[in-house]
C-alpha cells in the first residue's frame, strides 16, 4: 500500500514530547510578534526527524506537499527532508518538478531551519547547471524567508567555487532590517572566506561602511583575532 501524509503524520506524532516542544517553540522564536509567531511543535530532534524522513523517501509528491502544508513544524520539516532525499537521486525532469513544487510552497517554509536544510539542495542544485535570475528574483520579494533562500542557496554555488551571486545577492539584501538576514549573509560571506580569503577581504573593504554588524561578525568569525578587531575597528 502507498504511503501516505497521515502515515507520516502518525509516525511523527508518535514520538512527540511535549515538555521538549515547550523549548523548542520558545527557541524559535513563536511568541506575539515573533518572526515564527504561531508555529506548533511536536518536540522531536533532528536525527528523529531525518530518520522518518528517510523512511518515507518513496513518498509520492503530492503527499509530501500535504505534510508541507501541515501546521505542525515537524511535518513540514519532514516534507522538505523527503523532497532534499528524493531530489538527491532523481532525474533532471524530477529535480524539476520538485523545485517547482518547492517554490510554489515558500510560504509554508517559514522558519531559519526549513530554509537552511533544504534550499541548499533543492534550489541550490538547479542553480548550478540552470539560471540564477531566481536568486534575485527571490531577494527583490517583500518576504522574509524568499529572501533566506536566496542567499543560503548560493552555498551550492560556493562549494562549486563560484562566489559572484553570493556576493550580488548579498549586496542586494545589505540594508536588509531583519538580524535573520544579516546572519546568513554573514554565514555565506565566512564560507567564501574558507576557500577565498582574499575574495571575502575584497568584498568586506568595498562594502563595510554598509553591513550590518552582525553580518560582519559571522564573516569574520573565522579570522585570526587581530585582523577581527581590524574589520571590527573600520
Amino acid at each position: 500500500m502507498e504511503s501516505t501524509s497521515t502515515n507520516v503524520k502518525s509516525a511523527l506524532l508518535a514520538l512527540a514530547d511535549p515538555q521538549r516542544a515547550v523549548l523548542v517553540a520558545r527557541f524559535f522564536k513563536t511568541g506575539p510578534g515573533q518572526y515564527g509567531e504561531g508555529d506548533q511543535f511536536m518536540g522531536l530532534s533532528m536525527p528523529q526527524q531525518h530518520t522518518i524522513a528517510k523512511q518515507y523517501v518513496r513518498l509520492p509528491l503530492h503527499e509530501t506537499e500535504l505534510l508541507v502544508h501541515d501546521a505542525f513544524h515537524e511535518c513540514r520539516m519532514v516534507g522538505l527532508l523527503i523532497w532534499v532525499n528524493q531530489n538527491r537521486k532523481a532525474t533532471a525532469v524530477q529535480q524539476e518538478l520538485i523545485l517547482e513544487r518547492y517554490l510554489a510552497n515558500r510560504r509554508y517554509i517559514n522558519n531559519w531551519d526549513l530554509v537552511d536544510v533544504s534550499c541548499p539542495h533543492i534550489l541550490g542544485s538547479h542553480l548550478i547547471k540552470g539560471d540564477r535570475s531566481i536568486l534575485y528574483n527571490l531577494a527583490s520579494e517583500e518576504h522574509l524567508w524568499s529572501q533566506r533562500i536566496a542567499i543560503v542557496s548560493t552555498l551550492a554555488l560556493i562549494r562549486q567555487g563560484q562566489f559572484s551571486d553570493t556576493f550580488a545577492v548579498a549586496e542586494q539584501l545589505l540594508s536588509h532590517k531583519h538580524d535573520l538576514i544579516h546572519k546568513a549573509i554573514g554565514w555565506m560571506l565566512r564560507e567564501v572566506g574558507k576557500r577565498n580569503p582574499d575574495a571575502l577581504e575584497e568584498f568586506l573593504h568595498d562594502h563595510i561602511q554598509r553591513m550590518p554588524r552582525t553580518a560582519l561578525r559571522y564573516a569574520i568569525e573565522r579570522f585570526e583575532p587581530a585582523r577581527r578587531r581590524y574589520y571590527l575597528e573600520l
